[in-house]
C-alpha cells in the first residue's frame, strides 16, 4: 500500500486525559508543551528524571510510580510512549489501537499513529513542521526548518503580508551594546514593524540598513531643537509621530533605563496619553566587559559590582555619586561615560583609600568590530587614556577582576 503523508492537526487538550509512559529524557522534553496545553497528564513510570519528578511534586502532572499495565490508557485522548521497556511499548501501542487513541512512539515512529512535529512559537503563532516523506524522516531537518521560520518571524525578516501585529504607539527599545546581533528578539521584531525609527548615535546602526524603504529613520542628534532642550525635542518628535497613528520605535543604545533617559521619554508619553512599550536591552555595563574577557564578578575575587556614570567629575557640585564610599568597596566598579573624566575619577578613588595599583581596563566600542581594550592602573589610567587616545563610547572597569581573564595583564 502506498505511503501517504501525515495529516497535520492541532489538538486542544485542555482538561483532557493524556497518558505518558516513561519518565526519561524524552518525556522531560515533551511534558512542558503538554502542560502548557492544559492537559490532564498521567505519567506511568517506575522512575523519572529529577526535572520530571519536580513536575509531579508541583502538581503539574500525576505520577504513578509503577510499570505500565493493560487498562492504563482508559479515558485517554492522546498517548506518548517514551519508555525503554520494549514489551510495555508494544502492549501500550496495541491498547491505544484498540481504543482508537492517537499514539506517539519515541522508539518506533513507523509503528505510531501520530507524530510529534518540530514546533516553535512567535507572538501567538505556533509553527509546526512535519516531514512529508515517511521513509526519510530526519528530525534535524524539520527542526532546522522550524528554527528558520520562527527566527524569521521573531526578527522581522519574515513578515506576513497585509497583517500588522502592532498598533500605533511608541516602543522604547534597548539596542544593546553595539553589535546588531545583541539586540533582543522582540526589539528586532518591533523595528521591522515600525513606521518611524528615532535612533541614538550609540544604537546598533547596522540594523537601520535592514529596514524597509518606507520606514522613516530620524537621527535623534539631528532633530531641530529650536527653543527646546534636546530631550524635549526628542519627546515632542515621539509624541507627534505617534499621534499621527504611526508605530514609532525609539532605538537607544544599551538599556533604555540605564543612563539612557528612557524614563523621561516614558513619562512624557504617558502625560500625552501615548501608549508606550519598554523593551529592555543588554546593558553595556555588563556585556562590554564580558566581550573583553572581564567578568564583573568572580568567585573569590568580587562578590559585587557597582555601575556609575562618569559624565560628571567627582569635584563637580552636580555629582550624585558617593566616591568616598565607592573607594571602600572591594568589588568591581564599572564606569560609563567617563573617558574624559577618568583621570579625576582615579585621583578621587585613590585619595579616598583605593590602592593606586588597582587594575583598570578601558574597553572602547565594545562588542563591535572596532573593539579594543586598554589596560592600566588607577595610578596610570589618566595618562594612559590620553596617550592611547581612548575615545567614547568606552566602558571602564576598575577592580581585581580586570586581571582574572587571559588578557588581564597590567
Amino acid at each position: 500500500m502506498a505511503e501517504h503523508p501525515a495529516y497535520p492537526v492541532g489538538l486542544r487538550l485542555t482538561g483532557r486525559r493524556v497518558v505518558v509512559l516513561g519518565g526519561g529524557q524524552v518525556a522531560q522534553r515533551r511534558l512542558p508543551a503538554l502542560i502548557a496545553a492544559g492537559a490532564d497528564i498521567r505519567l506511568v513510570s517506575p522512575e523519572a528524571t529529577p526535572s520530571v519528578e519536580a513536575m509531579a511534586d508541583t502538581g503539574e502532572i500525576t505520577w504513578e510510580r509503577r510499570p505500565y499495565t493493560d487498562g492504563d490508557l482508559a479515558g485517554a485522548w492522546y498517548v506518548l510512549i517514551a519508555t525503554s521497556d520494549a514489551e510495555a511499548a508494544e502492549a501500550a501501542s496495541a491498547e491505544a489501537e484498540r481504543h482508537r487513541v492517537w499514539c506517539v512512539r519515541s522508539d518506533d515512529a513507523d509503528r505510531a499513529t501520530a507524530w510529534t512535529p518540530a514546533t516553535g512559537h512567535s507572538e501567538g503563532v505556533t509553527v509546526a513542521v512535519l516531514t512529508t516523506d515517511a521513509r526519510h524522516r530526519d528530525p534535524r531537518h524539520t527542526a532546522a526548518i522550524r528554527d528558520a521560520v520562527v527566527e524569521g518571524l521573531r526578527d522581522g525578516t519574515l513578515v506576513a503580508p497585509h497583517r500588522r501585529t502592532r498598533t500605533a504607539g511608541v516602543a522604547l527599545v534597548g539596542g544593546g551594546p553595539g553589535d546588531p546581533d545583541l539586540i533582543t528578539v522582540r526589539g528586532r521584531r518591533l523595528l521591522a514593524e515600525a513606521d518611524v525609527v528615532i535612533a541614538d548615535r550609540l544604537g546598533p546602526r547596522d540594523l537601520l540598513a535592514e529596514l524597509p524603504p518606507h520606514v522613516e529613520v530620524i537621527d535623534a542628534a539631528k532633530i531641530p531643537y529650536g527653543r527646546f532642550m534636546a530631550q524635549e525635542a526628542i519627546n515632542n518628535a515621539l509624541i507627534e509621530h505617534a499621534k499621527q497613528g504611526k508605530a514609532v520605535v525609539r532605538l537607544k543604545g544599551g538599556d533604555p533605563f540605564v543612563f539612557g533617559r528612557g524614563m523621561e521619554e516614558a513619562q512624557a508619553l504617558a502625560e500625552a496619553g501615548i501608549a508606550c512599550t519598554v523593551v529592555p536591552g543588554i546593558s553595556s555595563s555588563v556585556s562590554v566587559p564580558g566581550a573583553a574577557g572581564i567578568p564583573v564578578t568572580h568567585r573569590g575575587v568580587a562578590h559585587e559590582f557597582t555601575v556609575v556614570s562618569g559624565h560628571v567629575a567627582p569635584d563637580d557640585e552636580r555629582s550624585l555619586v558617593d566616591w568616598p564610599s565607592l573607594a571602600k568597596l572591594t568589588g568591581t566598579l564599572v564606569i560609563l561615560m567617563g573617558v574624559d573624566k577618568i583621570g579625576k575619577i582615579a585621583e578621587a578613588l585613590v585619595a579616598h583609600g583605593k590602592s593606586p595599583d588597582t587594575p583598570v581596563a578601558l574597553v572602547q566600542e565594545g562588542t563591535t568590530a572596532a573593539q579594543r581594550r586598554v589596560d592600566a592602573t588607577l595610578a596610570t589610567v589618566g595618562e594612559v587614556a590620553v596617550a592611547q587616545e581612548v575615545r567614547p563610547p568606552a566602558v571602564i572597569v576598575v577592580g581585581e577582576v580586570v586581571a582574572v581573564g587571559p588578557h588581564g595583564t597590567v
